[in-house]
């Protein structure tokens, strides 16, 4: 095993175009963290990156001597060790629905998003476009409601949402607002928090220059 680089900072090796680094990034730009991201190539990976992660794999956060190297960890982690504004509910009711909905977000939609990205089979990609549309109209009528999901404040789970929607022009996902007023209002709350433009990568910036 290689010698851990020391930094003053926290670090996060993000891959700019990855929606699970983007989340975060989301994450760590709502919260104001004082953080060291390193822009890195998935396909030319520093050495220090397998020195800190056994998997090798991007995204990896590294705070002091601990590491974390799943999303979701380090969003939560993220949330009880800057616990202000608050991502998660306090109640553990409230507290287990909200990770109820990250594992179908998971399940539903974020499978998808990867297929679409990673597939060579034109039908497969097909049908995956297919479902992540319709899975996301479906949703619509809950945003009229509440401004997010399921909830009047931004939260975790928002967080996860919002990579995905911001993606779905390079997906090639087209949802008009006339099949899906609410969540295109949904969409535009999200894009227009300043942790949101905040957290974009020059990457990710490109993918919606329209």
């Amino acid at each position: 095993m290689g010698v851990i680089v020391k930094r003053s900072a926290m670090t996060f090796f993000s891959d700019g175009e990855d929606h699970y680094s983007h989340r975060v990034r989301i994450v760590l730009a709502e919260k104001a963290v004082t953080v060291d991201i390193i822009d890195v190539d998935p396909f030319n990976k520093p050495a220090e990156l397998a020195d800190v992660n056994p998997y090798n794999e991007l995204p990896a956060l590294v705070d002091r001597d601990l590491v974390l190297y799943e999303a979701n960890v380090m969003m939560e982690y993220l949330d009880e060790r800057f616990p202000h504004p608050p991502l998660l509910p306090v109640y553990p009711v409230a507290r287990a629905e909200s990770r109820l909905y990250l594992y179908r977000i998971q399940r539903d939609w974020a499978r998808l998003v990867d297929l679409i990205l990673s597939s060579k089979d034109d039908a497969e990609v097909a049908e995956a476009r297919k479902e992540l549309r319709e899975g996301l109209i479906s949703i619509s009528p809950i945003f009229e409601e509440k401004p997010y999901f399921m909830s009047d404040d931004f939260t975790i789970v928002d967080c996860c949402l919002a990579p995905i929607l911001w993606r779905l022009p390079l997906l090639g996902v087209d949802i008009s607002k006339e099949q899906a007023a609410p969540l295109h209002k949904y969409m535009d709350l999200l894009f227009s928090r300043e942790s949101f433009q905040e957290s974009l990568s020059e990457a990710e910036q490109e993918m919606r220059l329209d």
